[in-house]
């Protein structure tokens, strides 16, 4: 495991209706499901209240990037998101993740579930794929996946 920082790390995937969060362990072994929060006025403070209990050491956001590579109508929501969750004490990181919710999709499909019984669930499994995504990266790599994010700006 050369090069990875250890510690707990937490996974988001932003939609427009529901954020899936997962978390990994303190050596990145694994990514499994959290919650899915409702995607409200008080989402971005829920998931900072799961990093913290987690003693989390960073959130990593999936970023939705077009399969061409260019932004989607989702991208600026994500970064958004994003810069907004970067406002707390634990950094975060926009990570690609082209393809996570379309795999979460079949993974639950191939596990028997049909789409209406997996809408509760399908958003942390998109965050779980992310997330296992880019501490494989780091593991392979030695390098942090994604880019970090600044905190938004103050708006008076």
């Amino acid at each position: 495991m050369t090069g990875f920082r250890r510690g707990t790390r937490v996974g988001v995937d932003v939609g427009r209706a529901r954020v899936g969060v997962a978390r990994c362990d303190p050596d990145g072994l694994l990514a499994t499901p959290v919650e899915t929060v409702p995607r409200d006025d008080a989402s971005i403070a829920r998931i900072r209240e799961l990093a913290d209990e987690m003693s989390a050491v960073e959130i990593v956001v999936g970023l939705p990037i077009g399969l061409s590579g260019h932004d989607t109508p989702s991208t600026q929501d994500a970064r958004d998101f994003a810069a907004e969750l970067a406002r707390g004490a634990i950094p975060v990181r926009l990570v690609d993740e082209r393809l996570s919710t379309v795999t979460a999709h079949d993974a639950l499909r191939s596990s028997g579930r049909t789409s209406r019984s997996s809408r509760s669930i399908v958003d942390q499994v998109a965050a779980v794929v992310l997330l296992q995504h880019a501490i494989d990266v780091e593991k392979r790599s030695g390098v942090a996946p994604g880019s970090p994010v600044p905190p938004a700006e103050e708006h008076a």
